[in-house]
Formats: C-alpha cells, structure tokens, sequence
C-alpha cells in the first residue's frame, strides 16, 4: 500500500474544497463569521447558538464549569451563557462543534472507534492547553483552547475518509510501517487551511508536529506539545502511525519560579476535569 500516494489524494481532497459537513457543522462555521462582524451582539449571536440543540448544549455545559462558573450560580439560558463565557470562548466551542462532527463522519464501526477516541483526546488536550496558557507558558488562554480543539481537525478527516483506502488505519499499533507522517502533516495543513484558521496558529500546531519542547516552555506550540504529551488519552492515530507512548506513563516536571508543572496541573485538576466534562456534552 503506497500510505505516502493516498494520504496526498486526500489532502487534494481537502484542498478542493471537498469539505462536506452536517447541517450543525455549517451553523457553527457561521457563527464563527457573525463573532468576526464588528456589529455582531450577544443577542444575534445568543439566536444563532439556540437554533443549534447540540452547540446551545455545549455552550451552556461549559459557562456551567468551574472554569468560566467561579460564582457557583449555574445559568440556563443561552444568552447569558454567551454572557458569561464571551465571544472568544464561543468561537472555541463553534470550532469544538465542527470537529465533534467531523467524528461522526466515520462510515465504519472501526473507524467511529477510533474518531471517538481521538475526540477524546481532543477534548483533554484543549484542556490542558488552557489551563498550561494561564499558569505556565502565559500565552493567550482562549487561543490555546482554540488551538486545542482543533490540532487533530486533519486526523478526523482522515478517518473520514479511509473507508475508500482499505487498510489505511488498520493494523495493531505501529504496524503501519509505511505510515509517512509528513504525507499525513500534509492532510492536517490541507484541512487547517480550508477551514480559515489563522496562520499563527496554524504554525503554533505545525511546531507542535516538529515535537521540539523550549525549556522552559513560553510559546503557543510548547502549549501544545505539552498538553499533548500530557493528556491521558493518548491520539489513536500516533499509536497507529507508531510514534506513540507504546503504553508509557508520562512524567513531565518542569521547574517554573515558586512551583512546578506537576503542581500546577494537581491544582487545576477539577478545572481540567470540568473543561473535559463540558466538551464531551
């Protein structure tokens, strides 16, 4: 199987603009347009969240967190959810909506699996990400959840796609000799692109792939990279590919003034907990 040959026709697929999403997937690309309008308010944006079930669920899970709810009031209403969370959050969680699709794009069972699992590693990365931003790396928060959410958007493509390229994702883990992971960059690049996210952060995830961790960590992709190595769920396309943990624990301290990584990651526990809980709704 020629991996390098198919992972380029499905990173042409991409950039042909053969991006075909659900019904939610496209409201959520819309209200990412309307954030950017400088006109746009909370109620315009409030009625575009409500005409989605799915997005107005998890818009109101995560004003709900621990992370946006330090108050301890829970809201209900989706208005003051956009509120309390802001239009910066809100484009987040419009990207999370259209990953979360794209995970059930998958046309087999195998590969609904495997997306499942790769959402759930999303949804711990764009955690981390957030929290590691305020506490460690001090790069914008919001821009780290973003970047989270969206780091594997070309793996879920993949998957999406390999019910046409029988054997492409099978395999137990690094079986895939022939895996290019440069052929599958290609695919996330294609992806990234279509999707209209901003080139900063498209380097921030491209850096992330190079796998070059700064000591100490100060930039959006050590951001990454760290929450990456992190998470507890590992991405099921690493272990296929044969560049995964192979099952190690990892134990990553790093020493930053007053405290250490591990400390900081022990306090905000509950707060990753919740962000995870939230994305999952």
């Amino acid at each position: 199987m020629d991996v390098r040959a198919i992972l380029g026709q499905i990173a042409e697929a991409a950039s042909r603009d053969e991006l075909i999403f659900p019904t939610s997937t496209e409201l959520a690309l819309r209200v990412q347009r309307v954030i950017d309008d400088p006109d746009c308010s909370i109620e315009r944006l409030a009625k575009l969240v409500q005409s989605d079930p799915l997005m107005a669920a998890r818009v109101v899970a995560v004003a709900n967190s621990v992370t946006y709810n330090r108050s301890g009031r829970s809201i209900a209403d989706v208005k003051s959810a956009v509120s309390r969370i802001g239009f910066n959050t809100l484009r987040v969680l419009a990207a999370a909506v259209v990953v979360r699709q794209m995970e059930g794009m998958s046309h087999t069972p195998a590969h609904r699996q495997l997306a499942v699992r790769l959402w759930e590693h999303t949804a711990h990365v764009a955690a981390l990400s957030q929290v590691i931003a305020r506490r460690v790396t001090h790069v914008d928060p919001d821009t780290a959840f973003f970047a989270g959410i969206i780091h594997e958007v070309g793996g879920f493509f993949m998957i999406s796609r390999a019910a046409a390229f029988p054997g492409l994702l099978e395999g137990e883990d690094g079986s895939l000799d022939a895996w290019d992971e440069g052929a599958a960059s290609d695919v996330g690049r294609a992806v990234l692109k279509r999707l209209g996210v901003p080139a900063a952060v498209t380097a921030a995830i491209e850096g992330m792939w190079e796998g070059y961790l700064a000591m100490p960590p100060s930039t959006l992709a050590d951001t990454l990279l760290l929450a990456d190595q992190l998470a507890p769920v590992e991405s099921p396309l690493s272990q296929l590919a044969g560049y995964g943990r192979q099952g190690t624990e990892v134990h990553i301290d790093v020493a930053l003034d007053d405290e250490t990584l591990s400390s900081i990651l022990e306090e905000s526990a509950a707060e990753v907990a919740s962000l995870v809980a939230a994305l999952r709704a």
